[in-house]
This record gives structure tokens, sequence and C-alpha cells, in this order.
């Protein structure tokens, strides 16, 4: 998966080209789909508790990386 920032401008030439394809099978039209959908700016920026993923990572001798992915681990899933 690639994850990247366009501007408005650079959005609209690229879902111009994609659309100017004579054929877009499944994967362009896929693409396409989600550059439609997608709006990355309309998405709150995550808050992480630092101080407290820094003291863990501290406490534990493990990275700071370590810790968020243990902590993801533990999130409460609800059946979809």
């Amino acid at each position: 998966m690639w994850v990247l920032k366009l501007t408005d401008k650079q959005l609209e030439v690229l879902k111009a080209v994609l659309r100017a394809e004579e054929h877009l099978g499944p994967a362009l039209r896929g693409a396409l789909e989600a550059l439609d959908l997608a709006r990355w700016d309309e998405l709150p920026d995550a808050q992480l508790p630092w101080e407290e993923v820094t003291e863990a990572a501290r406490r534990q001798g493990i990275s700071e990386a370590d810790v968020i992915w243990d902590r993801a681990g533990k999130q409460k899933r609800t059946a979809a």
C-alpha cells in the first residue's frame, strides 16, 4: 500500500488521466474510486499519549514503536 499527499490540482489531474484511459480494468477502476473517496485532510490527526509511550518504552527497555504496536494489539474489537 502506498500513502501520498497530493494537492487538489494534482488529484484533479491524476483523476483526469485515469478517466482518459480507453480501458479501465478492475484495478484502475478501483484506484479511481479510491481517489474519488479519499479526502485525508478531513481526517483528524492521530493523538497519542507520547509521555506514557516514552515512559513505557524506557521502563521496558524497548522502542516507542514496540510500545505502540503492543497497545494497538490490545484494542477491543467490536463485531462487524
